[in-house]
């Protein structure tokens, strides 16, 4: 009977020393999934590369090349720049000619919760040089009408952080055209601003990189060192305004 009564007294000596290395455990692991969660998680910018669309399908040739095409390599382009600068980067379509709705690339952006999305486009016209538009008043599409009064605020500052960088850095190189609201393009005229900025909850911009239909603007976005540049001076303009 001492011997059981003996065997008892150790065994319980043993469970005080165990038990409070077991409650500890749990302290530790809470910890450890507490600095796990609070870890800052990378911004993300949508880049949505023009066309094609319900609009058009951007494969018009113009001195050589086209509108999705240019849109879509400087896309990828640029998001190797972003990624590189610690942004986590969402492309509205996987391949270069997917067709993907105005409103449907919107979307994409809304539900990445982006902190900027950026249109890719080409413009042609009798003219020159790199423009950038942003939703400067609310319209309607599909009884839907936007984009918020917020986001067109934050809009507008992004448009000009961005032409800000892309002026400096492509000074000499191209034209600058300048800040442009959506009411100035056709489709805006319309119905008061693009599609994809009335369904945008997330601020968005619009870069006309170069006027395709002119011969200088379209051998200078032909060639990856052109195309690198243009990516490099957007990169930099939205790293000025996604800090």
């Amino acid at each position: 009977m001492k011997y059981l009564l003996a065997f008892a007294i150790f065994a319980f000596a043993v469970l005080l020393i165990i038990l409070p290395l077991d409650l500890s455990s749990p302290q530790l692991s809470n910890a450890s999934l507490e600095s796990t969660s609070s870890a800052v998680q990378p911004k993300v910018i949508c880049i949505d590369p023009g066309h094609p669309s319900e609009v058009n399908d951007g494969k018009t040739v113009q001195n050589g090349t086209s509108e999705v095409h240019i849109a879509w390599v400087t896309a990828l382009k640029l998001q190797k720049l972003l990624e590189a600068k610690g942004y986590q980067v969402v492309l509205t379509k996987a391949e270069e000619n997917q067709m993907v709705r105005n409103k449907e690339r919107a979307l994409i952006a809304n539900r990445a919760n982006a902190a900027l999305t950026v249109r890719l486009h080409c413009d042609a016209f009798a003219g020159s040089g790199f423009a950038i538009y942003y939703p400067d008043r609310q319209g309607t599409k599909e009884g839907t009408t936007g984009p918020p009064k917020d986001v067109i605020e934050r809009s507008q500052k992004a448009a000009t952080v961005l032409h800000d960088e892309m002026a400096r850095l492509l000074d000499g190189v191209l034209k600058d055209r300048g800040i442009m609201g959506d009411s100035k393009t056709l489709v805006g005229s319309k119905q008061g601003a693009l599609t994809g900025s009335i369904f945008s909850n997330v601020p968005i911009v619009t870069v006309e990189m170069v006027v395709l239909s002119d011969k200088r603007d379209a051998e200078f976005i032909k060639a990856e060192d052109g195309q690198q540049q243009m990516a490099h001076a957007i990169s930099e303009g939205v790293a000025k305004f996604v800090r």
